[in-house]
Formats: C-alpha cells, structure tokens, sequence
C-alpha cells in the first residue's frame, strides 16, 4: 500500500523556537512531509540553523525535502552566483538579459551546484527538490542565447543560433535542462540522495508538463510532478475550474510517471487565495487525490503569510489546508481498511 504523503513548503523563519512551534503546527495540520528552503543565504550564513531545523523537522517524525531556492535566480530569489560570475547571465535570442538568473551550462555554476548538494548532505538533508526549473521564450525570443550557449547551439546544430525559436532552439533548450540535471542529480545520486523535481503546467518554458519526459528519462530522477495553480492575474479560476485544471494536470503528470517508473508530486496552491475562495483550496486537493495522486502538497505554510503573494486571509487559508489533509487522510485510511478486509476475505 502506497504512502499518503501530505506536505507543506515552509520558508523565511530562521529562529529555531519558532520553528520548531511551527513544525508541530504543521503536524496538527495533517501533514507529514516538510519543503524546507536552503537558499545561498542559508548555506553560506546559516548552515548551522539550517541542520538544526532539519532535525527538528525530522525529529518529529517529518519527511523533509530540501528547495533549492534562488539558487538559479526564479523561482525564489536573484541567484547570488551571479555576483561572482557576472558573464552567467541567462539572455534572450534577442540580445535581452534575464537579469537574475544563471545559463544552466554554465561550467562554473554546475560546480557551484555540486557544492550546494554537498552543504545539504552536511546538514543532513536526504531528498533534494528542484523547483521549477524554466528556460522561458517570450515576445519570440528564447532563453538561453548568452555567447556560451550560441557556441555550444552551433557546435551542435552546424548553424548559428537564429532569433526566434524554431525545432532546433526547442530541442536546445530541452538539452540543456536535460544535461544539467544529468549531472547533479547522478552527482546528488552518487552521495545516496534522492532527486525529485517539479515543473510548472504552463507553455513556452523550456521545460513544463509538456515535455516533462525530458526528466523523466533520467536515470537519476526519482520523483517528477508539477503545480496546476489557478489563481493568478491573467486567468484566475474558481469552483470546477479550479477542479478541472488539477485533476487534468495530475493525470497528465501521472501518465509520464508511470510510463518512465517515477514517484510524483503535486501541488496546490495555497497562496494568493482571495477572500471567500477558500474552499477551492479543498476541491483542488480533492481533484489531485481523485486523479490518482498520493504525494500532494500544498505551497505554503500558513497561507504564505509572510510573502507579498500570501493568501488574502491566511488564517482561514491555512485551517482549510489542514481540513483539506484531514479529508484525504481518512479518504486514504477508509480506502486502506477495505483493501485489508479484502485480503482477509471478511465482508
């Protein structure tokens, strides 16, 4: 019988009484695996916290993953790398600059990326999850076009790179996210580590639900997933929209896993969540659960309350996430007490 895994992603308190207040909330909450953020702020300022908080986190029975968060730029924070090596930059084929974010084959920032892992294992974080990893294409420009990845697209294309995206830029960008993961997660692997990623549904990213199989071949690749969130500026939904859009985007994640033999992981948004829309938090769980999904996991603690981006009410946000565990964990024990009854042949 498969694991019910519900987490949660917690980030910004550094201050280990609170932290550990916030870990036994989490509990109380339903959940059962912890995304904790190891950003470049963390490793160089704050390793010692960091391993306190991984074994509070643990201490109390949690599953903890570990976030690699800003260390590329977005998601999360301008990537420190950057400071150190100011050509890294990612660029548009149209000559303009992604200003905080690092060119993935950037050799220098792969080993940067290596110590990174190192500085998690030292702090005894088992199970890395990469967040989100894009190459984005805009205004019919794409990501990376920097002089490093011209000279590798013409050593491999016998052309030069064109301004706008055609099947050779497509497959570049595919190449490129595939051959940095190949390295660190086999480098992550090579230390006993597991590697789990998660990617965003949309288009025009390099890499999405779309193409997810790009990940899913490796070898090294424990555990792909991706987070259908609804609500945003451009096309916010609610009730079965809200509904739809996890349940079709699970089972679309879920296919790839089965057919490359990966674990999963999904995500609900818990953020951003306007007043009175609550509920939608609980239907959208509902939509994973039902698709089929047993890893699912909600960003982030108490509604996001201390971003700019935090739910609107997190307090009421944060009580419906822990309804919405509630609801699935006893969906998962109801379903587990007739699968035994079963197999004992008692009716």
């Amino acid at each position: 019988m498969k694991q019910l895994k519900l987490g949660v992603a917690y980030h910004g308190n550094r201050l280990l009484s609170s932290v550990e207040n916030d870990m036994k909330d989490i509990l109380e909450h339903n959940f059962n695996l912890v995304v904790h953020m190891m950003s470049h702020n963390d490793w160089k300022r704050s390793s010692n916290i960091m391993k306190d908080i991984f074994s509070i986190t643990t201490g109390l029975g949690l599953d903890l993953w570990v976030d690699n968060w800003g260390l590329n730029g977005t998601p999360g924070e301008t990537s420190h790398f950057l400071c150190y090596y100011p050509d890294a930059h990612q660029y548009f084929s149209n000559g303009e600059i992604r200003p905080i974010n690092v060119c993935y084959n950037h050799e220098k920032f792969i080993e940067w990326t290596k110590e990174w892992i190192d500085k998690v294992y030292d702090c005894q974080g088992r199970k890395i999850f990469w967040d989100e990893p894009a190459l984005p294409i805009k205004n019919d420009a794409f990501t990376c076009a920097c002089p490093r990845c011209k000279k590798l697209f013409a050593e491999r294309f016998n052309r030069e790179m064109p301004v706008k995206p055609d099947k050779d830029c497509i497959e570049f960008q595919e190449w490129t996210i595939q051959n940095y993961f190949k390295i660190v997660t086999e480098y992550a692997a090579s230390k006993g580590m597991e590697n789990i990623v998660c990617v965003m549904p949309g288009k025009n990213l390099g890499i999405s639900l779309d193409n997810i199989g790009v990940l899913g071949r490796l070898d090294t690749m424990d555990n792909i997933g991706t987070d259908p969130y609804w609500v945003s500026r451009s096309n916010p939904r609610t009730g079965k929209d809200v509904y739809n859009l996890v349940y079709n985007s699970t089972r679309k994640c879920l296919d790839v896993c089965e057919r490359y033999g990966k674990d999963h992981n999904i995500w609900i948004q818990g953020y951003g969540i306007p007043a009175g829309t609550e509920e939608d938090m609980v239907y959208a769980a509902d939509a994973a659960y039902d698709a089929g999904a047993r890893t699912i996991l909600y960003w982030g603690y108490h509604g996001s309350e201390g971003n700019d981006y935090r739910a609107k009410q997190p307090d009421l946000a944060w009580k419906t996430m822990g309804d919405a565990m509630a609801r699935l964990l006893e969906r998962d024990r109801n379903e587990k007490r007739i699968e035994i009854r079963k197999a004992l042949n008692i009716e």
